[in-house]
């Protein structure tokens, strides 16, 4: 039986963090669809890589399809053909869920389920579905109902557009529909603002913690990559923790800050953060900026890469773009090859990022090495720099001796000259008042 958009809108909203969109070991089928003017291999990998997160999510897939369109058809975003293709294919092994491996309207979900006779999912749905089951921490939940809010009211309004376009044409018999309407959106515009509001607070209070180990010069690290690549075996393994490390994508949402002891330096700490993917929901990225911005106020970044795994290259190019999309490529980087114990040893000399580690997070090989790299970037990362303030700008001073030593402070006839020790990250936010030479 196919829902209503009104039910629909009433079971979205009734879900809650925690909860699966599958019941355990659910059949699910999944579908790939791409333009013929896109990569097979990629729409092959991206397809594999959805299994994957189907099973995450709890489903079992019994069936999969791909189809590559010269264009895709606004009803239902693959062909007609292909939609009775898909049809027999759920009967035959008998799903009760179809997941596509694109981003779907309201519309289209709608004529598909009511083609098919059984829920579709799409790609979004399915990730913000894992990140709702891994949410532990108050944050972490709000942050997932937050991105759920976000991809959900686009699509009431196509699935309330269908509803509405059965009704009467004539004066007054568009009012009920379009009030229903209003109302759903209202209601999860005023979630929306609340939550971030909520999130407005969690934010402050992790810069307020940033702005403590400033001051005390404590040089911080974020652990990035792709999901699954062993960033939170790296930080057990660096700062003697016992944080949840999984093989399983999205197994760490929260950022844990440890601290970490380098060889004859300072004390220091490690943040590790949520994992990426390929074609990450906008929503996910809105949603999760408490988080992301631990990394983005990071001084230096450990991208962690998984070597053994087949699609390397591919995880690697997609963090790549996202670190240029959040404007972290002006931050130093090491690269951490982790798996070296299940990748072959040749492909060690196919890599060329530099400065990089080659390590096993399970066996702790490698882990020295990469401590000592972590200190020449530390002992790499202050300079010291001329800053001048204008007199209307003047207090800002005090806000800049919050953040790290100033050296030297002098009065001019228009302002006041300052010298004082700055990492890449502070550098770009007081660049204003930057002296060139």
């Amino acid at each position: 039986m196919v829902r209503s958009a009104s039910e629909t809108v009433q079971s979205e909203g009734a879900r809650t963090i925690g909860t699966s969109i599958l019941r355990p070991q659910e059949r699910v089928v999944v579908i790939g669809v791409g333009l013929k003017s896109d990569s097979f291999v990629e729409l092959k990998q991206s397809l594999a890589e959805l299994e994957e997160l189907a099973h995450a999510a709890g489903g079992e897939v019994v069936g999969s399809l791909t189809q590559v369109m010269q264009a895709y058809n606004p009803a239902t975003l693959i062909g007609t053909g292909k939609v009775e293709e898909v049809a027999e294919l759920v009967r035959d092994a008998q799903a009760s869920v179809v997941i596509v491996d694109h981003q779907l309207s309201g519309i289209q979900t709608r004529n598909l389920e009511k083609e098919w006779g059984v829920r579709v999912l799409d790609r979004n749905q399915i990730i913000l579905d894992i990140f709702a089951l891994r949410a532990q921490t108050h944050e972490g939940k709000l942050q997932v109902e937050l991105a759920q809010m976000l991809d959900q009211l686009p699509r009431m309004v196509d699935a309330w557009l269908g509803s509405l376009s059965r009704q009467g044409g004539g004066i007054g018999t568009r009012g009920p529909g379009e009030t229903a309407l209003e109302m759903d959106r209202r209601r999860i515009r005023d979630r929306v603002k609340v939550i971030k509001k909520q999130l407005e607070t969690v934010r402050g209070n992790r810069a307020q913690h940033r702005s403590s180990r400033k001051r005390n010069k404590v040089p911080s690290f974020a652990l990035i990559g792709y999901t699954n690549s062993g960033k939170s075996t790296i930080l057990n393994k660096l700062t003697h923790s016992q944080v949840l490390a999984a093989d399983q994508l999205f197994a760490t949402l929260d950022p844990t800050t440890r601290k970490v002891h380098l060889p004859d330096g300072p004390p220091a700490v490690v943040t590790d953060t949520v994992g990426f993917i390929r074609r990450l929901p906008t929503q996910l990225i809105e949603a999760f900026k408490a988080t992301l911005e631990e990394s983005a106020e990071a001084d230096i970044l450990i991208h962690v890469v998984d070597l053994s795994n087949p699609q390397m290259q591919t995880q690697v190019d997609v963090v790549e773009q996202l670190i240029k999309e959040f404007g972290w490529d002006n931050k130093p980087l090491i690269t951490v090859f982790n798996k070296i114990d299940k990748a072959p040893f040749e492909k060690q000399f196919q890599v060329k990022a530099f400065p990089r580690v080659f390590v096993s997070a399970q066996t702790g090989e490698g882990l020295e090495r990469l401590k000592k790299v972590m200190l020449e970037q530390v002992q790499a990362l202050h300079q010291e720099v001329e800053l001048f303030f204008p007199k209307a700008d003047e207090h800002k001073i005090f806000e800049l001796g919050r953040e790290t030593q100033i050296t030297r402070k002098e009065a001019a006839s228009s302002g006041t000259i300052c010298a004082a020790h700055m990492t890449p990250s502070m550098l770009s936010r007081w660049r204003e008042y930057l002296v060139t030479a």
